[in-house]
């Protein structure tokens, strides 16, 4: 497989047609309304239907005239026929003959009175006949028009033995209806021949009706679908040229189009791509950020550390030595942590996407912690008073593991500012859809204006008395991540009694009704 092709295993395989992906979205938007139309267009065949029902009312008509001239003629006597076809043939437009049975032609109107219709030289019609002459063979083509022969001025156009109504061409496509009828009493037949032009008129304004309302059709199609390709395919391309700057590096500058005027599905697509960008630019910024902290922070320690390379090669005084050690040592623990903290502050999010959560009770697990931590010792002087609520009463949700480490987190923040003697308590407790989880000290506390601020990254506001490298400032950061990770919150406060010191609480969604 090439790279950047797609195959039947990508994610996008299947959503359409292989063969419709080489087509722009306006082609296909005019392709699919054209052949629509097209379909229309269809209903030239209608034409065909029509001109040969015409043809079969003009035969019939044809046929019950000519046996009411036979019977006409039948009650006059033969001297009076040349007279009596001359007045029928003026009168119905058609040439009448009367032949024997030998074929022999005895009576014709033509010669009597002249012709009942002219046949037109197609060669001298005006140019607007000839287009349509010319239209009226394509359209024949196309439907396959069962035509009849052309038109034989030698012959008489029916078998008088027959005597059956036939149908030509003339060479101006007009149609000429024959019929014949025997006159009873003798051994004549008389047949009549006629231009029906009115069928060739009739079917001519059908078609140009048909085609005027096909061609203001397609008109419309074309123009609705050019008006829907721009109403669509215009701001798809510039949602593309947006995601394709974005893609280049330029998402601070892209201004991706949000489109509020627009509710339909394109307008929501440009409001989830705008709000899509703008949390790639809050990311962008805040790995950014992280990355300048992180050299800040680690620079720091570095600085010290190399100082004090230098200069223990200069110091001969083992005491200050020993206090340059010290100070190596110190870096090199501060290191150890920050660098631990902020590994683990960037796995928090792809590890937890990644886990399936579930069901914690959190009393059990904070019962777990705070014996460890005494069987350590981790707490020095300082006490931890814990009730455990009822089992499985403050279940959540969620990664145990990842979990204990916010508990940890929170109790080393209390210890690490409470008093000698202090007491830690934290409290484990159902309210509601929610579980809280609090932990109080007896430090300082936080003040208002600076409770938001101790969950930012390297955030550290520690007496000067306490253990220098011990804490790396990500520890609440870490905390935040966790918690927000699994769709809860946590937030600094002060005590509910109001004496001095700090609360970290942090919710999460409860597992199960009450």
């Amino acid at each position: 497989m090439v790279p950047g092709t797609d195959s039947p295993s990508t994610p996008d395989a299947g959503l359409g047609l292989s063969w419709s992906g080489r087509l722009s979205l306006t082609s296909r938007i005019l392709a699919v309304n054209v052949f629509a139309i097209a379909i229309l267009a269809g209903s030239f065949f209608y034409l065909d239907s029509f001109r040969a029902r015409l043809v079969d009312e003009r035969l019939t008509q044809a046929a019950a005239e000519v046996r009411l001239m036979a019977g006409v003629l039948e009650r006059s006597n033969s001297a009076e026929w040349p007279a009596v076809i001359s007045t029928l043939g003026s009168d119905s437009h058609a040439r009448i003959r009367i032949v024997d049975a030998a074929g022999r032609v005895r009576h014709d109107s033509l010669a009597l009175v002249g012709p009942a219709f002219q046949l037109r030289d197609p060669t001298r019609e005006p140019w607007q006949r000839k287009i349509a002459l010319r239209m009226d063979r394509v359209i024949d083509w196309i439907v396959d028009a069962d035509l009849p022969p052309p038109y034989d001025a030698n012959a008489l156009g029916i078998d008088p033995v027959r005597r059956k109504s036939a149908i030509s061409f003339a060479p101006d496509r007009t149609h000429l209806i024959a019929a014949a009828a025997t006159i009873r009493g003798t051994e004549t037949t008389i047949t009549t021949l006629r231009a029906a032009r009115d069928i060739r008129r009739l079917v001519r304004a059908e078609r140009s009706r048909l085609g005027l309302i096909i061609g203001l059709t397609i008109t419309m199609s074309v123009l609705l679908s050019l008006f829907l390709a721009r109403t669509i395919v215009r701001p798809l391309q510039k949602l593309a040229d947006a995601a394709v700057q974005v893609r280049l590096g330029q998402a601070r500058e892209v201004t991706v189009p949000r489109l509020p005027f627009r509710r339909d599905e394109i307008g929501t697509l440009a409001r989830a791509l705008s709000d899509m960008t703008h949390a790639l630019r809050q990311r962008i910024d805040a790995t950014e950020a992280f990355a300048a902290d992180v050299a800040h922070e680690l620079k720091n320690p570095l600085a010290s550390m190399a100082s004090a390379v230098q200069t223990m090669d200069s110091v001969k005084d083992e005491h200050l030595r020993k206090q340059l050690y010290d100070v190596i040592s110190d870096d090199v623990r501060r290191l150890d942590r920050l660098i631990t903290d902020i590994a683990e502050l960037s796995r928090i999010d792809g590890q937890l996407a990644r886990t399936r959560f579930a069901p914690v009770d959190l009393g059990a697990t904070i019962s777990g912690i705070l014996k460890l931590r005494k069987d350590r010792g981790r707490d020095g002087t300082v006490s931890i008073a814990f009730a455990r609520p009822a089992t499985r009463s403050t279940s959540v949700l969620g990664d145990e593991r990842r979990l204990a480490t916010v508990v940890e987190n929170l109790l080393d923040n209390a210890v690490s500012f409470s008093p000698t003697d202090g007491l830690v308590r934290i409290s484990a407790t159902r309210d509601g859809d929610l579980v809280r989880v609090s932990v109080d000290d007896d430090g300082p506390g936080i003040p208002a204006n600076a409770r938001a601020a101790v969950f930012e990254r390297f955030h550290s506001d520690r007496p000067e008395s306490h253990e220098f490298g011990k804490h790396s400032g990500l520890g609440l950061a870490i905390c935040r991540a966790i918690i927000e990770a699994h769709g809860g919150e946590i937030q600094a406060l002060g005590r509910e009694d109001g004496a001095p010191g700090a609360r970290l609480e942090f919710s999460l969604p409860a597992q199960g009704k009450r």
